[in-house]
């Protein structure tokens, strides 16, 4: 059974695209073959070539190995690091602050 590609906004295309131009601009920079990469990743050439076009059938794991071989997995690293609409989102779930009422010196004296 074909396996079916999920659906793409134009913009995550790009994006993937853009990717897979970094990474094989990366690998070129380091005169590694595509032999070399894929060997080193653990992935077949044509699953490199996939990766390099911005499959978005190709697995996370198969970008991050690849990242790995090229010495750019620290830069994961900041993927989501600052989740600013996160933690705005989750600051206006958050309980409003009652305080009691001050009472006057009078009320509390016997």
């Amino acid at each position: 059974m074909p396996r079916t590609l999920p659906v793409l906004f134009p913009a995550t295309a790009r994006q993937l695209a853009a990717l897979g131009d970094r990474l094989r601009l990366a690998r070129l920079r380091r005169r590694f073959s595509a032999a070399t990469v894929a060997e080193r990743a653990g992935i077949t050439r044509s699953t490199l070539y996939r990766a390099e076009k911005g499959d978005a059938g190709v697995a996370l794991g198969t970008y991050v190995s690849v990242l790995r071989v090229l010495g750019l997995h620290g830069d994961l690293d900041a993927v989501a690091r600052d989740d600013e609409l996160g933690r705005k989102l989750q600051d206006l779930e958050l309980p409003e602050r009652r305080t009691a009422p001050r009472r006057s010196k009078s009320e509390g004296a016997p």
